[in-house]
């Protein structure tokens, strides 16, 4: 009988207490039923898991025995057939190790969340359709940079081999490590338009600055680990732009102590990036191409989205 190992994440064992009004009733032990009653009735097994712990849940995933591994957040519901659709995508492609699919916004069922993720040399990290009508441009599978670990699913064994995700990000870009991680090593990432709905930035809006602060910190990590030195006049130009627009915005005091964070974080990055470009199999300007980093073709943003026919 197949068998389903569900991991719940941090904090979700104070479903049902921990304000109800924003996440609800319902508590783990009734989702735990729930799925169990599910599995029943598909003549599958279901077995749950839930740690505050990061290391416990990594240590649980290396335990599995599964082929797959599904990321799910707690803010997202998924469609009817997106585990099928998800597994078949990948069962297709055995060079790749992740599928990426489409998240709709929950409150916006036209609108797009995320439909694959794209790295930038400059260290912007966007999302293919973000905000944009789901308007048929994105319903085409096919092949991506990288899966938002929001809704996704990963081949178990090729996770593993390149250490899975980096808990120092806590949260925002662990997704694009990892598939930055994958993508060295020789490995693809396809895209399956199943659906996957999304409570956009739930939780991020309750953290001190927002996502701006990890986005920051995270994003400077990421370049230390694994960006060529020719690539930072980009980088620079980048910030400088993040910079200016923090500046109007009235929150640039985050955006700095994202960056001074990010210091504090460099001497493991930097020994990080020696061990990752050692063991890379594919150059890094191979897997991240050179692209625009302004206007249409960059990428993500409703701007440029909207003044294209395809999909970017």
């Amino acid at each position: 009988m197949p068998k389903i190992l569900v991991i719940h994440g941090p904090n979700l064992n104070l479903l049902g207490s921990r304000e109800p009004r924003l996440y609800g009733t319902v508590t783990l032990d009734e989702i735990d039923r729930r799925l169990r009653t599910v599995a029943e009735e598909l003549g599958v097994t279901v077995e749950t898991f839930q740690s505050n712990h990061e290391g416990a849940i990594i240590d649980r995933l290396h335990a599995a025995r599964g082929e797959f591994v599904a990321t799910v957040n707690a803010d997202v519901v998924l469609a009817a057939g997106w585990l099928r659709r998800m597994v078949d995508a990948l069962c297709a492609r055995p060079d790749a190790a992740a599928a990426a699919c489409k998240m709709l916004d929950l409150e916006d069922h036209g609108r797009i969340y995320d439909a694959g993720d794209i790295l930038r040399r400059d260290g912007a990290c966007e999302q293919r359709g973000r905000f944009a009508r789901d308007d048929g441009r994105w319903d085409a599978p096919g092949e991506v940079f990288g899966a938002c670990a929001g809704a996704a699913l990963y081949r178990r064994a090729a996770v593993m081999s390149v250490g899975g995700f980096d808990e120092r990000y806590f949260a925002y870009l662990e997704d694009v490590d990892l598939a930055l991680k994958l993508r060295l090593a020789g490995w693809s990432c396809v895209y399956e338009p199943a659906v996957a709905f999304h409570a956009a930035e739930t939780s991020s809006g309750r953290l001190p600055g927002g996502h701006m602060y990890l986005v920051e910190r995270n994003t400077l990590v990421l370049v230390a680990k694994a960006f060529p030195v020719t690539w930072l006049p980009l980088v620079a130009y980048r910030q400088a732009g993040w910079a200016y627009h923090a500046l109007r915005e009235r929150r640039l005091l985050w955006h700095l102590r994202g960056a001074a964070a990010a210091i504090r974080l460099l001497p493991g990055a930097l020994r990080d990036r020696r061990a990752l470009r050692g063991r890379a199999r594919v150059p890094m300007e191979v897997v991240v191409p050179a692209r625009p980093i302004r206007g249409p073709r960059a990428g993500g943003h409703p701007a440029q989205i909207a003044g294209t026919s395809g999909p970017v």
